[in-house]
């Protein structure tokens, strides 16, 4: 199943590496993350504590520029207003860098590159791109997320089905409400795994995202983060924990 993902998902380099990082003195800094979106960031069940991609690269960042990062579970609808509200620091949640988003708030550096894709009910695999263009099926998907959109462009409003919470995207699938969800595909990697089968990654190669750690408009700490992580890249952690939560192997 990865091998299908590797090209859709790739780390970009971070050049030039600074030979120092940041020190940013041990600041606590809050990141607002929508915990509701495996493998990026969920909740642990045993714990009750966020966990996932995200917050491993953002811890990993922090231990390079001298900082602590505390996570605080937002809902998607709304994230963006309550950074530039200052309710947190920063933004952290799978984000991608879009040109209308980068007019009101600054990003990162990209640290990852995933390519949306469609999840289907495993009994309508071998559905292709053009049996959901051609008409006729419905798409479900996040509101205000990059995969709505696209959505929209390839069925039409009228054919896509909106939620809060992409877990609700997916019970409409499960339920038949949906007959596919537009999902960045290392996270349909990771549905597919959970509801092993019953849901899979039908549709894999759309449109590819760069994803960013967003800061309110103008703030100075980009640059530290960036270094972050440059460091990060250049030392091979972001390759170990890319390899961590999508492993190459079949």
């Amino acid at each position: 199943m990865m091998k299908k993902l590797l090209g859709a998902m790739t780390a970009i380099a971070i050049l030039p590496s600074a030979l120092l990082a940041a020190d940013l003195e041990g600041k606590i800094f809050s990141i607002g993350t929508d915990a509701t979106y495996p493998p990026m960031e969920i909740i642990d069940e045993a714990t009750g504590e966020i966990v996932g991609f995200d917050i491993d690269v953002m811890n990993a960042v922090c231990a390079e520029i001298n900082c602590v990062a505390e996570f605080v579970n937002t809902a998607w609808d709304g994230i963006f207003a309550a950074l530039q509200q200052g309710e947190f620091d920063l933004v952290m949640s799978g984000v991608s860098i879009t040109d209308e988003r980068d007019l009101t708030m600054d990003f990162s550096d990209p640290y990852l590159i995933v390519s949306q894709a469609i999840l289907i009910r495993v009994e309508d695999e071998g559905l292709t791109l053009d049996d959901f263009t051609a008409g006729g099926r419905k798409l479900g998907s996040q509101t205000g997320t990059t995969n709505a959109a696209l959505a929209e462009e390839l069925v039409g409003r009228e054919s896509v089905q909106l939620y809060d919470l992409f877990s609700a995207a997916i019970q409409a699938l499960q339920n038949g409400d949906v007959d596919g969800v537009v999902i960045d595909g290392t996270s349909g990697a990771a549905y597919e795994q959970q509801f092993a089968g019953e849901l899979t990654v039908g549709v894999t190669g759309l449109q590819s995202d760069p994803l960013g750690i967003v800061f309110q408009e103008g703030d100075p700490l980009v640059d530290a983060f960036n270094e972050g992580l440059a460091a990060i890249r250049a030392n091979g952690t972001l390759d170990t924990l890319i390899a961590k939560y999508w492993s190459t192997e079949e």
